[in-house]
């Protein structure tokens, strides 16, 4: 019943918990704070929601590689729109 080859990866998908606007970095202009390819660790901060003139980070609550941003800065998200997608190796997704 064993695996043979590379294990399989999922997708974990981190989510706006408010509705608000998505910034995809911390002033106009500067670098985002992910990009498609690139690492995140746990607790990375990977995009902003301006809510009520409040700036919220939103932070990665996974590891993984980013593999997709469906979201455009400064366009609204409501909670539960998807902010970041990672892929995410099966060993790091599975309970220990």
């Amino acid at each position: 019943m064993g695996h043979r080859g590379k294990r399989a990866s999922k997708r974990c998908i981190v989510e706006a918990p408010i509705t608000g606007t998505y910034h995809e970095s911390a002033v106009p202009d500067a670098q985002p704070f992910v990009r498609v390819g690139e690492d995140v660790r746990v607790g990375q901060t990977v995009a902003i929601i301006e809510a009520m003139k409040v700036f919220n980070e939103i932070k990665a609550e996974q590891g993984g590689r980013v593999v997709e941003l469906p979201s455009k800065s400064g366009e609204l998200v409501r909670a539960g729109d998807p902010l970041v997608v990672l892929e995410v190796p099966a060993s790091e997704s599975e309970p220990g």
